[in-house]
Formats: C-alpha cells, sequence, structure tokens
C-alpha cells in the first residue's frame, strides 16, 4: 500500500528525523533536499528509502555527524577535499560548489573527495553546475557487489557516473547511469515492494540470472565489457585519484554500521564559454534535442526522447501529483 506526499512536507519530515538524531540543522536540509530529489525524478531506489539506513549508521557511530571537511587548493584548477567521514551529499555538494567556482573562474574546475560516504544520486550535483550554465560531471565508486565481465565473484561497485548539460530554452539534460544494468538501490526497491525483478538485473550465488530480489547476491554490468570498461575508469577517478580505497578493499555499505566508509568520489565542471560562444552553446543544444525530438520513432513508441528524459518527466508530474511512498517507509519518517 503506497500514500502520497509532496515534496515539501516530505523535506520536513525527513529533516525532522535527522535532527532528532543529533545532525547539524543546515546539513539535514541538504541530505533531504538531495533524497527528496532523487524520489521526484522517479529514482526512489536512492530517495527517502534511504533514510533508516543513514540513521543505522549514525547510532552505530559509522557517520561522523560532527565532521568538519577540509579543502586542499593544489592548483587553480584542482583540489582535493577531506570529507572527515561526514554526509556524502553535504560533502559533495560542496565539492560541486567549489568546482562551479573554479570553473567560472579558470574555465575548469575538478574536485576530488575522499573521507566520505553515500552521496544519493549523482543527477543532484551535475544539476548544481546546470543551473549555472555549466557543464557537470561526477562520478563515485562503491563497494563490491557487480561482477566484472568474464568473472564469477564481484570486484567493483555499481560505480555511478552523471552528466549534466545546460541549455537555452529547452529543458536541461541531466544523464545519471550506474555502471551496472543497475543501482543495487533498484533491487532493494523491488525487496520493498514485493516486485520481481528482470532477468539481467542481477545472479544469485551460483551467477545464475535471477529475478526474484531476495535471491540476487551479485549485479551484472550493463553492456558486458563496455560497462565494465567505464566502471574501471570511474574507480580510477574516484579512489586512485583520491587515495581512496579501491574495489574488493572498500567497505560493505550493509557491514559493519560501526565502520567509516572512507569513499572517494570526483567532480568537474566546464565552463562553456571557454571554449564557445555561450549563446551559440547554448543554441545548439537546444537545436539537437529537437532534432531528436524529431527523430521518426519506433513502432510502439510515442518519440525518441533525449537522455535522462524520462526523469525529467517524472519530475514534473511528482511536483504536480505527490511522491508515492510504501506506507512504511512513511510510517518509519513519522516515527
Amino acid at each position: 500500500m503506497n500514500t502520497a506526499a509532496t515534496h515539501h512536507k516530505l523535506k520536513e519530515k525527513v529533516v525532522e528525523k535527522f535532527l532528532t538524531n543529533g545532525v547539524r540543522e543546515e546539513e539535514a536540509k541538504i541530505i533531504a533536499d538531495v533524497l527528496v530529489h532523487a524520489n521526484l525524478r522517479g529514482v526512489d531506489s536512492h530517495g527517502v528509502l534511504r533514510v533508516e539506513h543513514y540513521i543505522k549508521r549514525i547510532q552505530a557511530g559509522g557517520l561522523n555527524i560532527e565532521a568538519y571537511p577540509t579543502l586542499e587548493e593544489t592548483s587553480d584548477h584542482t583540489c582535493i577535499y577531506d570529507g572527515d567521514n561526514g554526509f556524502g551529499h553535504v560533502i559533495s555538494k560542496r565539492a560541486m560548489d567549489k568546482a562551479i567556482a573554479m570553473a567560472k573562474d579558470s574555465g575548469i574546475g575538478s574536485v576530488g573527495v575522499k573521507n566520505s560516504s553515500h552521496c544519493g544520486a549523482l543527477s543532484y550535483f551535475v544539476n548544481q553546475a546546470v543551473e549555472e550554465k555549466l557543464i557537470g560531471i561526477a562520478m563515485s565508486h562503491t563497494d563490491k557487489v557487480v561482477v566484472p565481465f568474464g568473472g564469477a565473484e564481484p570486484f567493483f561497485g555499481t560505480n555511478p557516473i552523471a552528466f549534466g548539460f545546460p541549455t537555452k530554452e529547452e529543458k536541461s539534460v541531466v544523464l545519471d547511469l550506474a555502471t551496472s544494468n543497475v543501482a543495487l538501490g533498484k533491487i532493494l526497491d523491488a525487496q520493498e515492494k514485493g516486485e520481481k525483478i528482470p532477468h539481467g538485473w542481477g545472479v544469485d550465488e551460483n551467477g545464475a540470472s535471477t529475478n526474484d530480489p531476495d535471491q540476487v547476491s551479485f549485479l551484472s554490468p550493463f553492456g558486458g565489457a563496455k560497462g565494465y570498461g567505464l566502471a574501471f575508469v570511474v574507480e580510477v577517478f574516484s579512489a586512485l585519484l583520491t587515495g581512496s580505497a579501491f574495489g574488493p578493499h572498500v567497505s560493505k555499505m550493509y557491514g559493519d554500521y560501526a565502520q567509516y566508509r572512507g569513499l572517494g568520489h570526483f567532480f568537474m565542471v566546464i565552463n562553456p564559454e571557454k571554449f564557445e560562444v555561450m549563446n551559440s552553446f547554448l543554441g545548439n543544444m537546444d537545436q539537437m534535442i529537437r532534432e531528436i525530438h524529431s527523430v521518426k520513432p519506433a513502432e510502439s513508441v510515442e518519440r525518441v526522447m533525449v537522455p535522462g528524459e524520462p526523469e525529467t518527466l517524472e519530475e514534473e508530474r511528482r511536483k504536480e501529483n505527490g511522491i508515492p511512498l510504501p506506507k512504511h517507509i512513511w510510517d518509519y519518517l513519522n516515527e
């Protein structure tokens, strides 16, 4: 059974939940904004479903609610941000703020993050850049849940990557994808809802494909060797470039809740006007989107969309009609 809540009300409930667990108000509001952003886009796997997990980590000591991150400027274009094992949502937002400031000044800004935790949907952070008419790139590694191409046991995480592109009149383009066939959160979401999953999302302990989310032991890379290759790239940027643990050495999200995750992320922002006249770039973005929309659709397809457009449209619907939530999640937020 589902209930529906406005995004404003949902943010209020999430903030209240974190405040009662000792989280600073400014940080509680950022976390709530990131989580509800995911719900609005229909990515419920990265939304308020995660609140209970974060609270468990706070209570076990695996999240530093008194974190004081430090920023080291290594050049005019690069920084290392030590998150002090605080909330990944807050750390990532502030890292992207810094990357945006550098890109506005110098054309490109890159921030490597270390000693962070799960940061939620990367689309939120690239959208920060888009709102400033800049191009945003974000990536993060996770603990091992995905089998490498040709492997029988996991090595990398879902290792998501996101891109955001501004426009002039058309809706901006925000693409956020895991390098596995799906994010682990979608398996968890199916478990919560008691739903089956498509074959190809994950495999059981014997490596056999399954449509039962409760039987999934590992995930599969999307596109076989291609997704595996991209996961490798994300690991280099997120882990090796930031001095964080990699692959099987990353602490588990659902393991020891008292242990800090020590995750790494990578954020880059590019200022289009340092390469092309801004008005021309934005106009060409609009033109490309319109031409994609005019492509003849296949049978049973209403129209061809640009990457990330289904989530953008879902956000509009949910802002108007409310965000559907399983009743037990809503009840938890109201405890």
